[in-house]
């Protein structure tokens, strides 16, 4: 029996998105800890609110369609791109917070990557190298096209990761119980689809995040007297 192509593809995309991959996602709440202790979100209604803006103005305006640029540059082996995308990325993390999470998780999949003998200079001479100090979206864009996954479930992955991790903070500091939980994956899981499709049509020129709420809660989390999360 042979094993098909999209198959392990299929696995390589569980693999990166699983909780247990160990780069130390689990650190951090991209100030949804912060949002809990300023009583801007209590319940699992507010919660679902809250996600949702930020899967609306956030991911779907930043992160995916970054991903999906970054995806095709790897594709074209287009190193001006990736630098490019990686900074502009960067320059859109607007706490210290925040930037330091997406310098941390890229480094750390770096060096799992690493370990995997999974880099791109590893697995091809012709391959540009990662940017220096890539963030984690370009990591990860990497890792989806040496697995060979395709872009559209490679944004969705990355998403359910995002709302994964989330649910995992609130079930942890809310708090909020599981079933909780699976209730908002029933409510956002067309949100998820419906995000990377905005977000692999949008042009250039209108990508940007606009999340003054979680920068300021994010802000505010670096002073926070008792926290569980770095962010």
């Amino acid at each position: 029996m042979s094993t098909e192509p999209d198959d392990l593809a299929l696995l390589g995309l569980l693999q990166w998105v699983s909780p247990a991959l160990p780069i130390g996602a689990f650190a951090f709440s991209q100030g949804l800890e912060s949002a809990f202790e300023l009583g801007w979100v209590t319940d699992e209604a507010s919660l679902g609110d809250w996600l949702e803006g930020v899967l609306e103005d956030g991911l779907t305006r930043c992160e995916l369609p970054a991903l999906a640029r970054l995806h095709a540059a790897w594709s074209a082996g287009d190193g001006e791109a990736l630098a490019e995308w990686d900074q502009w990325l960067a320059a859109n993390r607007e706490t210290a917070e925040l930037a330091a999470e997406d310098a941390r998780l890229g480094a750390s999949l770096t060096r799992l990557l690493g370990s995997l003998d999974l880099l791109p200079t590893a697995r091809s001479s012709e391959m540009p190298a990662l940017p220096k100090g890539a963030g984690y979206v370009t990591v990860f864009a990497w890792a989806a096209r040496v697995r060979g996954i395709a872009v559209r479930p490679a944004l969705l992955g990355f998403a359910w990761a995002w709302l994964e991790n989330q649910l995992a903070v609130a079930c942890k500091a809310l708090p909020l119980g599981h079933t909780a939980a699976q209730r908002l994956v029933e409510r956002l899981r067309p949100a998820l689809v419906a995000a990377v499709d905005e977000a692999l049509a949008l042009p250039d020129d209108e990508l940007g995040p606009a999340l003054p709420g979680l920068a300021l809660a994010s802000a505010l989390h670096e002073t926070q007297y008792s926290r569980l999360f770095r962010s």
